[in-house]
């Protein structure tokens, strides 16, 4: 599934025959990652069709009628400093944003410009005094000086542009940065080895991948490969186990030759852990099998290939396309709920019958992924959506923040006690 963002954000390219490629260079430049925009009021905005589980609410936590709040234009990946101040990519406006809230009564006070003129700005990671941006050709640095940023810097460069442009970034409980790469295409072998992969690197910003090369080989940051755009990714607060979401391919078939299948192939939430392959482009998990891989009957791999590659830990309906991933561990919501991860469903876009565009509850059982069950909907409605969900953290308050980057909010889920 491909993670498009409106008009003012970053085209998704995907393998098109040959006859289209004049097209998609006409779409692509309208569609440039690097426009910058002003939000505007979203249209359509009904937050009382939010269903949510008796005892939580939703509210604004941000939008265009914030203080400054024009470029809060297509917000993305979030992050909290050592203060709990909340901030913010915005796509839209190639800025990366805070959103302090002084008096904490839930309320953004004002959208505070730290960084601008970026080049389609996704994650962001803080690592002591120094922020770290994702931008789609590498990350750049930003210092705080006495409360002031600094303009940014290059950190870790040359990382491959184009295709799956949005990338994320964050820091590991292990002190390693984490980047996703997304493949260049739909399906397709990759010629860029970086393509559709997990990066690690040290928090220098140097390659520390999953093997330790020596002698005059350059060290290599690739930590786990098959992932075709993995841009959620959390640990597990007990285990400290990685997980990813991933999105799967468009347009594909169970049979050899046959018709799409809008249900395959389901997308994914991947266990990663260092050397593995994932299985893109050749292979694809079992929606109910779990620790099934399946095998592309209209991409197929070497023979036995799809055996070596690990299954995804759960699954989730196809092409809802799964991004912000957070485990619920330090919420102030009944306990129940502390073990668990929510996962924002970004929605599709060529499925006959549209399908995400919602909040789903990640239960575990016994510290493993168990099962897949709604939390938020109503963003959805017939088949038109008005949000889309793409990020979900926790702050300071034990409340769940959530950006949607074609309403141009962040939204607030509190639970209150009876």
């Amino acid at each position: 599934m491909h993670d498009v963002f409106g008009f003012a954000g970053g085209f998704k390219k995907y393998l098109l025959p040959k006859v289209c490629i004049a097209l998609l260079i006409v779409l692509s430049v309208f569609a440039s990652p690097a426009r910058s925009t002003a939000a505007s009021p979203a249209k359509d905005v009904d937050l009382a069709s939010i269903q949510l589980p008796d005892g939580f609410k939703i509210s604004v936590f941000a939008d265009f009628n914030t203080k400054n709040g024009m470029h809060l234009s297509g917000p993305r990946m979030m992050a909290l400093d050592a203060n709990g101040n909340l901030y913010v990519s915005a796509v839209g406006s190639q800025r990366v944003l805070m959103l302090p809230d002084h008096n904490r009564d839930g309320i953004a006070d004002e959208v505070v410009s730290v960084a601008q003129n970026l080049n389609a700005p996704q994650g962001l990671a803080f690592v002591g005094d120094h922020l770290l941006i994702a931008n789609q050709d590498g990350v750049v640095k930003l210092t705080q000086t006495q409360g002031q940023w600094s303009k940014p810097q290059a950190f870790i460069s040359q990382l491959p542009t184009g295709g799956h442009t949005l990338k994320n970034i964050k820091l590991g409980p292990d002190g390693f940065l984490y980047i996703n790469v997304g493949s260049s295409c739909n399906v397709c072998i990759e010629n860029e080895p970086m393509r559709a992969t997990m990066l690690r690197y040290t928090i220098e910003g140097k390659p520390a991948g999953a093997l330790v090369t020596l002698g005059r080989h350059q060290q290599s940051a690739i930590f786990a490969r098959g992932l075709r755009n993995a841009q959620g990714f959390a640990w597990h607060p007990v285990t400290g186990a990685m997980y990813a979401t991933n999105n799967g391919a468009d347009n594909r078939s169970g049979t050899k030759g046959g018709a799409v299948n809008d249900e395959l192939p389901p997308e994914h939430l991947n266990k990663v852990e260092a050397g593995k392959h994932y299985g893109w482009p050749h292979c694809w998990g079992g929606s109910k099998t779990i620790g099934t891989q399946f095998e592309d009957p209209n991409f197929i791999g070497a023979a036995g290939f799809c055996e070596t590659t690990q299954a995804p830990a759960i699954s989730f309906k196809a092409h809802t396309t799964p991004i912000g991933i957070t485990f619920l561990d330090k919420t102030n919501w009944p306990s129940a709920y502390h073990t668990d991860a929510i996962v924002a469903l970004h929605g599709s876009w060529n499925r006959k019958q549209p399908a995400g565009y919602q909040l789903v509850r990640v239960k575990f059982k016994e510290n493993e992924p168990d099962e897949v069950a709604e939390f938020a909907t109503g963003w959805l409605q017939n088949t038109q959506a008005w949000g889309r969900p793409v990020d979900v953290l926790v702050a300071a308050d034990g409340a769940l923040y959530v950006s949607d980057d074609k309403a141009n909010m962040i939204y607030r889920i509190s639970y209150k006690l009876k």
